[in-house]
């Protein structure tokens, strides 16, 4: 059964799946998909050309793929796309993307508290919590696990690496290495997020070599290069620590607190 309560609005082209809930005064707008089991809670929007999947919970007050605030947005047909088992409490914002066909891309089972705001083309993996207030601007990427603190900003086209922790009231204009600890205004990177990796089921052998990479990188006077030669003959076959090498790599706005410490890209190959 669907529950349309009397004081909805739920556009004809709107598609919903069995036992959703859409509740008073909420609006559910044209070419919206609502997967099996979601509930739209009183007053929530949400706009044209949002997909959301199974078993998603979404409170009062959300607006859920508005238009981007982006100048470079011209009305072009995008998406929102956002999977199962989500939280989305009171008054989150989450826009649909900018550029025509682009899209949004929230995963599964996150947890975003109230007053989040999720700019366009961000992507945000699974089981990811983002606490009350944090703003999250355009084309960010948040790895799964990441765990953000209450009124943090996150600057454009940063990414913040799995299972990273980041305090309250942070600001961040750089990446944030996964599985590490950060808090601040400049940000600091305090050690390896020693609580949410055995939470998170990684072996007693795993967090030691973490450990290991977070003094060579911080507490040593090597470059990058030099760090990442010395792990590799011990580490290399640890999925983790390549992870975290690839992230690095891949760095477009630097890493926070390693400015100025040399690039890695070319001194070692895993698959060798």
């Amino acid at each position: 059964m669907i529950e349309i309560h009397p004081t909805a609005v739920v556009h004809p082209t709107a598609r919903l799946g069995d036992e959703v809930k859409v509740g008073p005064y909420a609006v559910v707008g044209e070419l919206v998909a609502i997967g099996a089991g979601s509930m739209i809670g009183p007053h929530a929007i949400i706009d044209p050309f949002t997909s959301i999947g199974e078993n998603c919970q979404i409170f009062s007050g959300a607006v859920v793929g508005g238009i981007p605030q982006d100048l470079k947005f011209t009305g072009e047909e995008s998406y929102l796309t956002i999977g199962d088992h989500n939280v989305i409490r009171e008054c989150v914002t989450i826009n649909r993307a900018t550029g025509r066909g682009e899209q949004t891309r929230i995963g599964n089972g996150n947890l975003f508290m109230a007053y989040v705001h999720i700019a366009h083309n961000c992507i945000i993996g699974n089981h990811v919590i983002l606490a009350n207030g944090v703003t999250v601007a355009g084309h960010v990427e948040i790895e799964d696990y990441a765990i953000i603190g209450g009124l943090t900003g996150l600057h454009q086209f940063i990414r913040v690496g799995t299972m990273a922790m980041v305090g309250a009231m942070s600001r961040l204009a750089q990446d944030v290495p996964p599985y590490m600890l950060v808090q601040g205004s400049p940000p600091k990177v305090y050690g390896p997020n020693s609580l949410g990796l055995r939470r998170n089921g990684l072996p007693a052998a795993t967090r030691d070599s973490l450990k290991k990479v977070y003094r060579l990188l911080y507490r040593s006077n090597l470059n990058l290069s030099q760090a990442i030669q010395q792990l590799a003959a011990t580490i290399r076959s640890i999925p983790e620590i390549k992870h975290l090498i690839e992230f690095l790599e891949r760095s477009q706005r630097g890493i926070i607190g390693l400015a100025g410490k040399g690039s890695i890209k070319g001194t070692y190959n895993f698959d060798s």
